[in-house]
C-alpha cells in the first residue's frame, strides 16, 4: 500500500525541520526560536499572523484560532519562519504570502483561495530566496499563480500540496531576460494537480526535480520546458482529458545568447494514462539533464499506479491533524 513521505513528522512540533526531501532539504524554518501564537483573524494587529512574519527573529508560528484571514496587500514573510497550519484550519484570501529576500521559511498545513488583483499570486518567491519548504497546503483561484518561484530564488521543496480550480499553476524563472535565474533549483513530489490548465510546473533555465505527483485532466499541457530548463520527470502519473499531450517546448531566447533554445525533459518511469501523450522531444533529454543524485542522495519514489493515484488524491494538501506537542525548550 502506498505511504507518503514524512509520515514521523506529526508526532513532534518542530520535527519537520530539516526533513524535506530534495532541494529544499536545509530548510529550518523557526527551529530555533520560539513560539508565536496567532491567536487574531485580522489582517494585522497584536495576535495576527502578520505581525508575526514581520518580526525579525526565529519564530515558530502556530495558530490558537481557526477561519479565513482576509488580506489587504501581500503578507511578506521573514527569514527563519515556520507557518504551521497544524491542529487549526487557516484559510489566506484576498492576496497572498510574499517571500522576498529570505531563507529558511516552512509553510505547512494552509489553505490559499481566492487572491485577487495584477501579480496576485498564492505564494510568491522573489527575489534572492532560499532554503524553502512548501508542504500539505491547499491552492486555488487566484488572479496569476498559486506558486512562482522567480528571480533566482532557489533550492527550494514543494510536497503533499493540492492545487485546484486554476490556469497558471505554477512558474519557475520569471522570463528570457532573468538569465540569473539559471540559479534555480526546485524539486515538487507527491503533489496533486486536480484539473488544472496549465504550468505542473514551466520552468524556465531552473532545474526541477518532479516525482510521484498526479497530474490529470489538464487544459493545455501538463509540463513546460522553456529556454534551458533541465526537468527530470521520474514516477509521476500524467492522466489526460480531452488535452492528451502531456510534456510541451517553448523556444525563447536569453538574453544573453544569440539562439533561441527551448529546455529539456527527462521522463523516467512515468505513467500516461488515457491517452496521455508524452511528446517528448526525440533525440533530446537524456544526457542534457541534470540527475537529481548529483545534488542530494536520497528521496522517496516508488512506481507510479492506481493506489498512488489514490492516496494522493486524499492526503494532499490541508488536513485535519492535530498540533503536535512541541518538546522543545528554547532559552
Amino acid at each position: 500500500m502506498t505511504t507518503l513521505p514524512y509520515s514521523d513528522v506529526d508526532f513532534s512540533l518542530r520535527a519537520m525541520a530539516g526533513r524535506a526531501e530534495g532541494f529544499g532539504r536545509l530548510a529550518v524554518g523557526g527551529l530555533h526560536g520560539p513560539l508565536y501564537h496567532v491567536t487574531s483573524l485580522s489582517d494585522d494587529g497584536p495576535g495576527s499572523l502578520r505581525e508575526g512574519c514581520r518580526r525579525k527573529e526565529p519564530l515558530w508560528i502556530v495558530f490558537e484560532v481557526s477561519g479565513t484571514i482576509c488580506l489587504s496587500s501581500y503578507l511578506s514573510v521573514s527569514s527563519h519562519k515556520t507557518i504551521d497550519g497544524r491542529g487549526q484550519r487557516i484559510k489566506l484570501t484576498g492576496k497572498g504570502l510574499r517571500l522576498k529576500e529570505c531563507e529558511n521559511i516552512i509553510i505547512c498545513n494552509l489553505e490559499f483561495e481566492g487572491g485577487r488583483g495584477h501579480d496576485v499570486d498564492g505564494i510568491q518567491i522573489k527575489p534572492n530566496s532560499r532554503n524553502i519548504w512548501i508542504d500539505r497546503c491547499s491552492l486555488r483561484d487566484y488572479d496569476d499563480g498559486l506558486i512562482d518561484i522567480t528571480r533566482r530564488s532557489t533550492d527550494i521543496t514543494v510536497s503533499r500540496c493540492h492545487f485546484s480550480h486554476h490556469d497558471k499553476t505554477m512558474l519557475i524563472g520569471a522570463d528570457p531576460s532573468h538569465t540569473m535565474d539559471r540559479c534555480i533549483r526546485v524539486t515538487i513530489h507527491h503533489c496533486f494537480f486536480d484539473g488544472t490548465r496549465q504550468r505542473h510546473p514551466r520552468v524556465r533555465f531552473g532545474k526541477v526535480h518532479l516525482y510521484n505527483n498526479y497530474t490529470r485532466n489538464w487544459g493545455i499541457y501538463a509540463v513546460c520546458a522553456s529556454v534551458e530548463s533541465q526537468i527530470f520527470s521520474q514516477c509521476n502519473v500524467y492522466e489526460a482529458g480531452q488535452k492528451k499531450k502531456t510534456f510541451e517546448y517553448y523556444i525563447e531566447k536569453a538574453a544573453d545568447k544569440e539562439q533561441a533554445v527551448s529546455g529539456l525533459i527527462r521522463s523516467q518511469g512515468d505513467l500516461f494514462l488515457n491517452g496521455a501523450q508524452a511528446s517528448l522531444q526525440a533525440g533530446f533529454g537524456e544526457c542534457g539533464v541534470f540527475h537529481p543524485s548529483e545534488f542530494y542522495p536520497n528521496w522517496t519514489v516508488e512506481m507510479p499506479s492506481d493506489s498512488l493515484k489514490y492516496v494522493l488524491e486524499i492526503c494532499t494538501g490541508w488536513q485535519s491533524v492535530p498540533r503536535p506537542v512541541d518538546h522543545m525548550v528554547v532559552g
